[in-house]
């Protein structure tokens, strides 16, 4: 029996949108069982011609022991390449050890860089355990795999060392970034080099370890004729400030000046404290911008994602499903912090509007279990819906239900916290598999019917926040407006007026005198009143 999970967006914070409509689509996800799938997560993929997958690298095992002679253990990482068809629902493998060493180390490793051009899949970088030099290491390697050939090869049983080659950059030794690819030219933005064992205790107890952040975005060209291959044109731009990020997600984004990048959203760990960062990171090929009037509290740590675009409504969504945050919602859809960054269930939702403001929202269902760090998700080979850059134009699809891909491994766990007990049995490497439907309504955003109560568009930023909180209302008369804010006892603990004057409006809330907690925020005048809860940190 199938069963389908159906999932539409409520809202949950407005952060400096001047407008905001009703989606016109929701996500559906199916189960998907595929025989002989491998349980892995943190892996590189490439797709063929034919919509096969290939798997290489990644663990098998779950999260991380926090001893250091546990931890990244050789006999847990991927040491062979899968050919996956979700379509005949088969999957064939065979060994890497058959490759020499330097790219057999390489592509075992885990939190590799990865992007397909063409036919030909590059990897970089990665960290795991080398035999060759008796320790675990992050690998200055670029990889060249021919996608389609390696496939067959794995099907047909015959030899896969012609469809690998492999050059080494000192570069390229980085784990844990992303990369991506604009105007020919590859950018790898954030990401660590580290060499050792991992040892929560840090560098220089017990057995120590290097851990140097690349605080940077990389930007190069591979030159690849087929059989030669190598760099050119490397060059960077550190900032320890706001680069400083690691197993974040990023996506592909088309802004909303039409100009092409990437988002770098989230990630881990800010300079003075173990937590994920909440602002991104906007990257053009004119250079990046930090984007501190935006917090994402709802996915810190990779996972699978989708980037959505709405062409009419010059909108950008991107969508994610589980892994891990900081934060999470109540039954009450209220925001809960957890500065343990546990595994979630929670599928979130980003939209830049075409004003370039963003809004976070989220899924009223979740993901059927705490799953989703370290997977990916594998779009469909349809050039009709995805355009050149990977993004998905909702525009393209068709009214109903269309299946645009699949959701496919990552590190499934048994509760929210297991880090400080994990003996490694609370999670796995999974096998599952989700296909992926966006349900197109017929709805257009003229259709939508206006809330009355709303036309003030009340929005509160940052929303928790430790001190100064920003509010932006529309004041549509001349008439008095007054904040009040309440606390948990109903007490109103500070008043404040806005000026007489139609238009958009902003105000500074400073509640750094007041008590870490809850409170209520109350925008009244004389025939509205409009309630918001808020946090102080």
């Amino acid at each position: 029996m199938k069963i389908k999970i159906y999932f539409s967006f409520f809202l949950i914070f407005f952060i400096g949108s001047n407008s905001f409509s009703q989606d016109e689509f929701t996500v559906q996800i199916e189960p998907l069982t595929i025989l002989n799938a491998p349980n892995v997560h943190s892996f590189s993929w490439g797709k063929t011609s034919d919509g096969k997958w290939v798997i290489l690298g990644g663990r098998i095992d779950g999260l991380h022991q926090r001893q250091p002679f546990a931890a990244f253990l050789e006999n847990d990482n991927n040491k062979s390449v899968y050919v996956v068809d979700p379509i005949s629902n088969q999957t064939w493998s065979t060994s890497i050890s058959v490759l020499q060493a330097s790219m057999f180390e390489q592509l075992q490793s885990t939190n590799q860089e990865f992007y397909q051009r063409g036919n030909t899949l590059y990897i970089i970088g990665g960290y795991g355990y080398s035999t060759t030099q008796n320790d675990h290491v992050t690998y200055a390697n670029l990889s060249a795999i021919d996608v389609d050939g390696l496939s067959n090869a794995v099907i047909s049983g015959t030899s896969i060392i012609p469809y690998f080659r492999q050059v080494t950059d000192t570069n390229l030794a980085v784990t844990g970034g992303q990369l991506g690819l604009l105007n020919n030219v590859f950018y790898l933005c954030g990401g660590q080099y580290f060499e050792g064992r991992y040892n929560p205790m840090g560098p220089s107890h017990g057995p120590g370890f290097i851990q140097n952040y690349t605080d940077e975005i990389r930007t190069f060209q591979i030159d690849d004729d087929g059989t030669n291959l190598s760099i050119v044109n490397y060059s960077s731009l550190n900032d320890a400030n706001n680069l400083h990020r690691r197993d974040y997600n990023m996506t592909p984004q088309i802004f909303s000046d039409g100009t092409d990048g990437f988002t770098m959203f989230s990630g881990v760990f800010q300079h003075t404290a173990n937590l994920p960062w909440l602002n991104t990171v906007d990257v053009t090929a004119s250079g990046y911008t930090v984007n501190n009037t935006f917090n994402q509290y709802l996915s810190q740590y990779h996972s699978a994602k989708i980037p959505i675009h709405d062409t009419s409504s010059n909108a950008m969504h991107t969508l994610f499903f589980g892994g891990m945050s900081q934060y999470k919602l109540d039954s009450n859809n209220n925001l809960i912090q957890d500065d343990n960054v546990p595994f979630v269930k929670t599928i979130s939702k980003v939209t830049r509007f075409s004003d370039n403001s963003m809004v976070e929202s989220s899924l009223d269902i979740e993901m059927p279990t705490f799953l989703g760090s370290g997977a990916e998700f594998i779009p469909l080979n349809n050039n009709t819906i995805y355009l050149e850059n990977g993004i998905l134009e909702i525009n393209n699809l068709q009214e109903g239900v269309s299946l645009v891909g699949y959701i496919f491994g990552g590190i499934e766990s048994t509760q929210e916290n297991i880090f400080f007990i994990n003996n490694g049995t609370q999670s796995s490497a999974s096998n599952l598999a989700f296909k992926v439907f966006i349900n197109k309504t017929s709805l257009s955003v003229n259709e939508v019917e206006l809330n009355p109560n709303n036309i003030y568009n009340l929005k509160i930023y940052p929303n928790p926040s430790k001190d100064i909180f920003s509010i932006e209302v529309f004041i549509p008369n001349t008439e008095n407006s007054d904040i009040e804010i309440y606390d948990i006892l109903g007490r109103k603990v500070k008043q404040l007026t806005f000026e007489k004057s139609i238009g958009v409006q902003i105000i500074s809330l400073d509640l750094s005198e007041m008590a870490v907690g809850e409170y209520i925020l109350l925008f009244k005048n004389n025939t509205n009143a409009i309630e918001r809860k808020i946090i102080k940190l």
